[in-house]
């Protein structure tokens, strides 16, 4: 369904079961960089009304998420750490040159994030079949919908305001070069990295 081109390496759990504390702390920062997006193309984009009223919801969603994984993190008697680099994102918003329409723009954008909550479901779909804490599993188990929900509405927008096979052949194009990304990382204790 995601149409990823290389999937994770079930061993990157192990690596993750290892330092929980530092999974969790990445993951709530996912969670706010999300809503932080969200509201991004509310700001760029306050003509389209339908994709404001989707992302008001996101935002609102995604910060709920980052309140339960924070929620998790005092429940074991850590605190929030500070945030890390995401370099599975960084390197991802390298594929589209800068520039273009305003409407170039927003598909470019909203490819990034449908590719971003794809890489998400993902792994938190392994997450939830690998783990060996049982609650973790269950958890990431019900966020991996959610994931999933927002990977098919970017996608759904980024189709409504592109030509369709435009848009296809981008993502197509995306899916690949981020599988040339996913070669170098997961090897790390982070959602995507």
């Amino acid at each position: 369904m995601l149409g990823l081109k290389l999937p994770t390496d079930p061993r990157w759990v192990n690596i993750v079961e290892k330092n929980i504390e530092e999974i969790l702390t990445d993951h709530a920062y996912c969670e706010q960089k999300a809503a932080s997006m969200a509201i991004s193309l509310i700001i760029g984009f306050p003509e389209k009304s339908e994709l404001v009223k989707e992302m008001t919801a996101l935002a609102r969603e995604e910060m709920g998420h980052f309140n339960m994984v924070h929620d998790k993190i005092v429940k074991r008697g850590w605190v929030l750490g500070r945030e890390r680099k995401d370099e599975y994102v960084l390197e991802l918003m390298k594929f589209f040159p800068k520039g273009g329409s305003r409407e170039t723009h927003l598909v470019h954008k909203l490819l990034y994030a449908a590719m971003i909550e794809a890489r998400s479901c993902e792994r938190f779909r392994l997450l939830s079949e690998e783990m060996n804490d049982l609650g973790l599993a269950e958890f990431y188990r019900n966020l991996m919908v959610s994931e999933a929900n927002h990977y098919t509405m970017f996608l759904k927008f980024a189709r409504k305001y592109g030509e369709r096979d435009v848009v296809d052949e981008k993502w197509q194009q995306l899916l690949d070069f981020e599988a040339t990304i996913m070669q170098k990382l997961g090897k790390k204790e982070t959602i995507h990295g």
